[in-house]
């Protein structure tokens, strides 16, 4: 049967139609599994130089073209072209990063009596990495380039609405010598494409970022043939400034940590704690700041934040600031087409819904607090634990209260938690595992444990 379902791919700047993708069917989906399967087998059985070798051709080839992904990301996601290269140059260095990996994945020798025992580190086979449509291509890398370097296949699920860099990644493995089959791209819908290769057998692992509800389900449903699973969820970070920290440097950074990528992020700063001492100088400074964040074009240099990705995630966040809602900041942003919403700062209570929900838009709000005890009670008051940040002078309380933080990555006196060489994973309803850093590959493997009996040893 032909598949004629396809999908519209607007640029959320314009709303003008970018390109129509044809759906991947679960017949095609069982077809794809299979395709990997036999092409994992030869890619598991190179030399792990040979392995590293067509992996850092592939990132060659993707640097080669980062222009031509990043116009394609500006169109189907939105984002800021100096964003947009950026991702595309943090594709490459993933998969620079993880072909350095794979001759330095090591099994272990373990003294027993009677003989000898080592352990492998042998790949899982076939991954499905089901990548959210926000930061398109890095997510999408993050759990493709350690899978391929551990030696397993990987059938990606682009989100329905930014298929496009990853298709042009699939064709980029191809020219740089992947096997045929052993990556490959299903754009389709979530229950559909999704469900089907969550649901197939030949999938040995699931390796999903998106929606809390979502990822349970995912969860759910790969319970049922105990598969292997990393899930990267949803977040409502805290910024937390405290009466000691660099006030200017705090206020100026803020803007850039819950509006980057018109704050479709998982790791926005969305909810912002000041010391009620400094909270009236804070604010002074934050408006400035906020107000030259500036919405705009994406291919114009100057543009720092783009539009939303849709007209629904536009109505999503419009549903928490209601029309003439009070804003303690308000910014400007493009009128006319496309899916545009302005940066805004809201005042609040640490049990508003507004400070507890993921709004997934440029919406922050900003809590007072008291003192340490209480910045950590409110920076804890949610049921996620992605990221977060604090700021503060005083070595040891940013000791403290990184630990006490419940967060899976946090930085101090910057907004800087996450690098392709370092863990990254939440705590709490943000989810399962860790992505990324110098144990990446090992999320790919299992250990297998092999005693040989030796006579007299």
């Amino acid at each position: 049967m032909v598949n004629v379902h396809e999908l519209d791919i607007i640029n959320p700047a314009n709303e003008e139609l970018v390109a129509t993708v044809p759906t991947t069917s679960p017949a095609e989906v069982d077809a794809a599994v299979r395709r990997a399967g036999a092409a994992q087998v030869k890619w598991a059985a190179l030399a792990p130089a040979d392995r590293a070798r067509i992996l850092r051709r592939f990132a060659d080839v993707v640097d080669a073209h980062r222009g031509q992904l990043a116009r394609l990301e500006m169109q189907e996601a939105g984002h800021p072209l100096g964003n947009a290269e950026w991702e595309a140059g943090n594709v490459r260095d993933l998969l620079h990063y993880a072909a350095g990996g794979v001759e330095r994945l090591n099994g272990a020798q373990i003294p027993v009596e009677g003989g000898l025992n080592v352990t492998f580190q042998e790949p899982l086979g076939v991954v499905a990495v089901i990548a959210p449509w926000n930061f398109p291509m890095p997510i999408a890398a993050w759990g493709t380039a350690p899978a391929l370097a551990a030696g397993n296949a990987v059938l990606l699920k682009p989100a329905e609405t930014t298929p496009l860099t990853a298709l042009r990644l699939a064709q980029y493995a191809l020219d740089a010598g992947l096997p045929e089959g052993l990556f490959q791209v299903l754009p389709g819908e979530g229950p559909v494409t999704g469900a089907a290769l969550v649901d197939h057998p030949g999938v040995a692992k699931v390796v999903f970022t998106g929606s809390t509800a979502t990822g349970r389900r995912i969860a759910a449903r790969c319970a049922e043939q105990t598969k292997r699973l990393t899930l990267e969820l949803g977040g409502k970070s805290p910024n937390i400034v405290f009466a000691d920290a660099d006030i200017e440097a705090a206020a100026a950074a803020t803007p850039g940590s819950f509006l980057d990528n018109t704050g479709q992020d998982c790791c926005a700063r969305s909810r912002i704690l000041v010391q009620r001492s400094v909270y009236d100088r804070y604010m002074e400074l934050l408006e400035p700041a906020v107000r030259a964040f500036v919405a705009g074009d994406p291919a114009d240099p100057a543009t720092l934040m783009g539009p939303l990705i849709s007209h629904a995630q536009r109505e999503r966040v419009r549903s928490y600031v209601p029309e003439g809602a009070p804003a303690a900041i308000r910014g400007e942003a493009p009128t006319g087409k496309g899916f545009w919403y302005p940066a805004t700062v809201l005042e609040g209570r640490p049990d508003d819904r507004t400070a507890v929900e993921e709004i997934f838009g440029p919406v922050a709000v900003v809590l007072p607090f008291d003192d340490e005890a209480d910045a950590i009670r409110i920076a804890n008051a949610t049921d996620y634990g992605l990221s977060g940040s604090l700021w503060t002078r005083d070595v040891g309380r940013a000791l403290r209260v990184s630990r006490a933080v419940a967060a899976g990555n946090l930085s101090v006196n910057s907004h800087s938690s996450v690098r392709y060489s370092t863990p990254f994973g939440g705590f709490k309803q943000s989810g399962l595992g860790r992505e990324l850093g110098p144990d990446a590959l090992s999320a790919f493997t299992e250990t297998k444990n092999v005693f040989i009996a030796a006579k007299g040893y």
